[in-house]
Formats: C-alpha cells, structure tokens, sequence
C-alpha cells in the first residue's frame, strides 16, 4: 500500500493475517553482508571462485540478492573475491581478522547507520532463490521485530534476517561466535519462511558438495 492509505492501512494492520506492503518500497531499508570469509580448508581452495554450472560459486549469491536491499556488502579475506566483486562495481571489504564474528562486525559496521534490518548471508548456497530473499525482505519489512529465517519442513537454515534491535549484540559477539548466537538467546523472537526447494538450503563445502548440487 501507499502513503495515501495510510490510515486505512493502520486499520488494517490490527488484524492478526494482514500483511500489508508500502508498493513504493516492498523491500524497506533492510542491508545485506555476504559472508565470503571462509578459509574453504575442506575444498582445498578457494570454493568462492570455484565454476558452478559456468560461473564463479560467488557470482550466484551475488546475483540472488540483486535488487532486494537498500545497500549490500560483500566481506572476505580473498583477493581474488575482491577483484571479483570490484569488477562488478558492487561493495567489498577485504580484512584479514580471523573470526566469524569479525566478518559480522565489519560487516554491519559498515551498513549499520543506514538500514533498519541486515541480512547475513553465506556465499556458497549457489541454489538460494532470489524469490526466497524477497520474501524474507517482505516479511521483515511487515514485521521488523523479529529475526526471520528460511526453513525446510521446519528444518532452519541460513541465510538470517536480523532486525535493528538485534544490532548492538551481532557488534560485540563472542570470539568465534556468528548470528547464531543470538537465535540461540533469542529464540521466541525468530520466525521460520517455508521454502519450496531443500537443495536451495545447502552449502558448499567440500569438491564432493560442488558435484552433488552441480546435479540439481
């Protein structure tokens, strides 16, 4: 809905089953860190720019979350994932901290002032559908207070919407510890979206992982 109806749509908001979208922008301010840090010790290189179905493994998530967020921000330790994602003109920090919730906090420090909720996402689900992440973007922009997940037949997985309130804590995360740490603490908080396709869940970790899901 737009500005005009506002009062209407304030109306409407009372009901527990509404779901109601400002047309001008669906989306809200949310931002997007894509987590493109890891050490791929398990692959044996470096799986980011590893070919996928006849493009870099990075370019598919990079692709996915296209058009959906207000800004968005790729965090890696690779050079070559850097020059990857300069060519495309899209935001990159390269760093050379070695812990998961480094990644988060650089992430989000450099989105944090401008949004009102941040998607983390990793970098090797090469099948996460672009319709998934805008659903999931509908529904934290319809409901901001809660951390919002995709789900398969109840099973969670990753990528994880957080809301604003939810920002200072992913700023000062333990050693070694990502979002999950706050699912954990705050799980009456988190809503699961169902998906259609497991395979869209699954990351890549191993040369074995890359052929399984080449095979989709």
């Amino acid at each position: 809905m737009t500005g005009q109806f506002l009062p209407f749509g304030e109306e409407l908001r009372q009901f527990d089953d509404s779901f109601l979208v400002d047309l001008d922008r669906p989306f809200g301010n949310l931002g997007c860190v894509i987590m493109a840090s890891g050490l791929g010790r398990r692959f044996g290189t470096n799986k980011l720019i590893a070919d996928f179905q006849g493009k870099p493994l990075l370019l598919w998530a990079l692709d996915a979350t296209e058009g959906i967020f207000a800004r968005r921000i790729v965090v890696t330790r690779h050079r070559e994932v850097e020059a990857l994602c300069r060519s495309r003109d899209i935001a990159v920090l390269l760093h050379d901290l070695p812990h998961r919730n480094d990644t988060v906090r650089l992430g989000l420090q450099a989105l944090a002032q401008d949004v009102e909720g941040c998607l983390f996402s990793p970098a090797d689900q090469p099948l996460l559908r672009p319709d998934t992440l805008a659903s999931l973007a509908l529904c934290a922009a319809n409901e901001g207070d809660c951390i919002w997940r995709p789900a398969w037949e109840g099973a969670p997985g990753s990528p994880v919407l957080f809301p604003k309130w939810a920002f200072p804590e992913l700023l000062t995360l333990p050693k070694g510890k990502g979002g999950s740490f706050l699912l954990k603490k705050y799980p009456g908080q988190v809503r699961m979206l169902p998906v259609r396709d497991p395979y869209e869940l699954f990351d890549i970790d191993s040369q074995e992982d890359l052929r399984f899901l080449s095979e989709r």
